[in-house]
């Protein structure tokens, strides 16, 4: 049986339609995101939030190209709320819920504003999956490492991937 996070990655994909780079960006995040977030023995409720908000968390990203002509990160912050609104529109969804995965869309590249394990975990997992995509070298990750990974397993999995065998 189906439950909402394998709802939402359906509409996630319609969304994105063919753009498949993206539709795969999404996956490797919520699935890292699932990871360190069970090793990290995420309470259910902030679980639930985070695996929906990792499927989302760049879904402001073809409002942002159509409107601004640019991928940046602050135009996906912007717009990427209200998208995700009308894809979970008729969802049975809790308000705070609701609230809480728009919020972390809207604040995911705004590294000042972490707040919680939620938020901490997607801003890892979009780490990970970001340092393969764009190829990042070992000063770059040795950067984002001191400045953003926090939870022990992010760092275990960082540090397996990129820094016992550095990407270049």
């Amino acid at each position: 049986m189906a439950g909402i996070q394998e709802e939402v990655a359906v509409k996630m994909i319609r969304y994105f339609g063919n753009d498949n780079r993206r539709i795969n960006h999404a996956l490797k995040v919520n699935c890292f995101a699932k990871i360190i977030a069970g090793l990290e023995e995420m309470a259910e409720d902030q679980l639930a939030v985070l695996e929906i908000a990792s499927l989302l968390h760049d879904i402001g990203i073809k409002e942002a190209e159509k409107q601004y002509q640019s991928t940046a990160g602050h135009y996906q912050e912007i717009l990427g709320p209200d998208v995700a609104r009308d894809l979970l529109r008729g969802m049975d969804i809790p308000g705070s819920m609701l609230n809480r995965i728009c919020y972390l869309i809207g604040h995911h590249h705004t590294y000042g504003e972490i707040d919680s394990l939620d938020f901490q975990v997607l801003v890892e997992a979009d780490f990970l999956v970001n340092i393969f995509e764009d190829q990042m070298n070992h000063g770059q990750i040795a950067v984002i490492q001191e400045k953003y990974f926090k939870t022990k397993t992010g760092i275990e999995l960082l540090t397996s991937m990129f820094i016992m065998n550095p990407a270049s």
